[in-house]
C-alpha cells in the first residue's frame, strides 16, 4: 500500500528531534507531497486506521483558498516515515542539514484535507506549490494513533470572536462590532468581550455583536455608508435603548432586555426604523423621532420570568422583533 514505484530524493532537509525523536523538516512539490503520503482510514483491516474520510467540501474551499494567491499560506503536514526514509547530510560539518531518500510512503497524519485541496488546486490550474511538511523518523502505530487524537481533540481552534477581532483591519463589520466592545461611549463597553469567553458580567461576544450588526443594516442603504457613520447610527440606536430602560439595560439576570435573543430583535426592527428616519443628503439620523417611536417599547414585559422567558434563536427574535415594529407603527 505504501510502496514508492521509485526512491524520492528531497532537498535542503533540516534533521532535528523533539523529545527525543528523529524528526524532520522541510519543504517538497506538490507532486511530490501526494506521492509521498497516504492515509490510513478508521475502519482500515489492520485495526490501526485512524482518518475520517475526506469532506470533499472542506476540500473545496482550501482549493479556492489557494487561489487568493500570495495571501494564501499555509501549516505543514505532518508526516510518518514509519523508518522507511533515510538521511544524508551534505556536509559533516553541519550534520543536520542534507537530503531524505524516501524509499516508501509516509503516514499522513494531520493535513489530508490541505493536500486534498492542494490537488485539487494544482490540477486545476496546472501549476505546482511548495508543500513545507515535518515528518518525524519512526512512530510505531499505537503512538501514531495517539498523535492523531490528541492534535484532533486536544488543540482547539481560536473562535469565531477572535477571528472577527483578526480581520478588524480587513473587515468593515469586524471593526465596528470591534469598536462597539472597546468603545467606552458604547452600550456594550462593559457587556462586551473580544475572545469569545462570557462571564455573568461580560455575555455579549465580539460574534455576537457582529451578528446583531448584520442583522442592523443588511440590505438597506445604510450599509453603504463608511464605518465610521455606521458605528455611529449603531451606537446612538443601542444607546436610545440604556437611556429608555437603564435598570433593565443593567440588570442582565433580572431582566431579557441585553440577552442576545432581543439584542438581534432590537437590530431587526432597527433595520426597518433606522433608514426611514437617516437623512441621506446631511448624514444624519432623526434620533428624536427613533427615540419616540421606540420609546413604545416601555410596555413590554422585559423581565426574566415574564412573557419573553421562552424566547429563544433566531425564530424567537424575528417574533419579538415583528411585535416591537408592529408596537412602533401604531
Amino acid at each position: 500500500m505504501n510502496d514508492l514505484l521509485q526512491n524520492v530524493a528531497v532537498e535542503n532537509v533540516l534533521q532535528f528531534k523533539m523529545r527525543g525523536r528523529v524528526a524532520y523538516q522541510g519543504i517538497v512539490t506538490s507532486n511530490n507531497a501526494i506521492k509521498l503520503s497516504f492515509s490510513k482510514p478508521f475502519n482500515d483491516p489492520s485495526g490501526k486506521g485512524y482518518q475520517r474520510p475526506i469532506n470533499k467540501k472542506r476540500t473545496q474551499d482550501f482549493a479556492k483558498y489557494l487561489s487568493m494567491g500570495e495571501d494564501s499560506l499555509f501549516t505543514p503536514i505532518l508526516l510518518n516515515a514509519g523508518g522507511h526514509w533515510e538521511f544524508q547530510c551534505y556536509d559533516k560539518s553541519r550534520p543536520n542539514v542534507g537530503r531524505l531518500i524516501c524509499k516508501k510512503q509516509a503516514s499522513l497524519m494531520d493535513g489530508q484535507h490541505r493536500l486534498g485541496g492542494i490537488e485539487l488546486y494544482t490540477k486545476t490550474t496546472n501549476t505546482m506549490l511548495n508543500v513545507p511538511f515535518l515528518a518525524f523518523h519512526w512512530l510505531d502505530e499505537d503512538e501514531e494513533i495517539k498523535f492523531f487524537d490528541i492534535i484532533n481533540t486536544k488543540a482547539k481552534g481560536i473562535g469565531t470572536s477572535l477571528s472577527r477581532f483578526l480581520k478588524r483591519e480587513s473587515d468593515k463589520l469586524s471593526w465596528i462590532a470591534t469598536q462597539l466592545i472597546i468603545d467606552p461611549n458604547s452600550p456594550f463597553y462593559n457587556k462586551g468581550t473580544l475572545i469569545g469567553k462570557r462571564t455573568r458580567e461580560k455575555h455579549i461576544t465580539l460574534q455576537n455583536a457582529y451578528n446583531f450588526l448584520l442583522l442592523l443594516i443588511k440590505n438597506t442603504k445604510i450599509a453603504e455608508l463608511p464605518k465610521e457613520k455606521i458605528l455611529n447610527i449603531t451606537l446612538t440606536y443601542f444607546n436610545c435603548f440604556k437611556e429608555l430602560l437603564p435598570v433593565e439595560w443593567s440588570d442582565y439576570k433580572q431582566y431579557r432586555l441585553t440577552h442576545i435573543v432581543c439584542l438581534n430583535a432590537l437590530a431587526i426592527a432597527g433595520n426597518k426604523i433606522i433608514p426611514s428616519n437617516y437623512n441621506f443628503v446631511s448624514n444624519q439620523l432623526n434620533i428624536k423621532e427613533v427615540t419616540k417611536k421606540m420609546g413604545s417599547i416601555k410596555v413590554f414585559d422585559w423581565s426574566s420570568e415574564g412573557t419573553l422567558k421562552y424566547l429563544k434563536g433566531a425564530s424567537g427574535s424575528k417574533l419579538l422583533a415583528e411585535d416591537i415594529i408592529a408596537s412602533v407603527e401604531k
